[in-house]
């Protein structure tokens, strides 16, 4: 049996439990968690995905994070993917915002955290291929001229307006 995710409604309420390739393939809406990680200067951490991941491959991202499971709130989810992508444990996620995010691949309710990470980090190379701290400023510039994933470009977006 593949990852079972809540598979959700237009209100974010929950109708069902599915595995996420099923929800993915048949764009259903489900839940996905990410978090914003600031080291304690401010600066927010850019990575590179590797090359021969399945979901876009060889991109950047400003945002950590990955599909909630069937039952987890969007905090616990934000927190496991934390752990498990950057070996970062116990960091407290603040939510953000969310919102229906018509995704590239399919659509899905989109939760943005906020951390603050402090120390070393571990990135998992089968998810992160290169990483570094980059000032507001610095991202925004990086999203002009890079390859990032339009997702997150959505999201930035939206967290710099709020």
């Amino acid at each position: 049996m593949g990852e079972l995710v809540d598979r959700v409604d237009e209100e974010d309420l929950v109708v069902g439990v599915v595995e996420r390739a099923e929800a993915i393939e048949k764009g259903w809406l489900h839940r996905v968690a990410t978090t914003v990680c600031r080291d304690p200067r401010g600066r927010i951490l850019v990575h590179r995905r590797p090359d021969g991941i399945s979901r876009f491959p060889g991109q950047y991202n400003w945002l950590i994070g990955g599909a909630a499971e069937a039952g987890e709130s969007y905090e616990e989810a934000a927190a496991r993917e934390l752990s498990e992508e950057l070996g970062v444990f116990g960091v407290p996620v603040r939510h953000v915002f969310k919102f229906l995010c018509r995704g590239e691949i399919s659509p899905y309710w989109l939760g943005v955290h906020e951390a603050v990470v402090r120390g070393a980090i571990v990135p998992d190379p089968t998810e992160i291929d290169w990483y570094g701290w980059f000032g507001e400023g610095e991202l925004l510039e990086a999203v002009g001229r890079g390859r990032f994933v339009s997702d997150g470009v959505e999201a930035l977006r939206r967290y710099l307006a709020a």
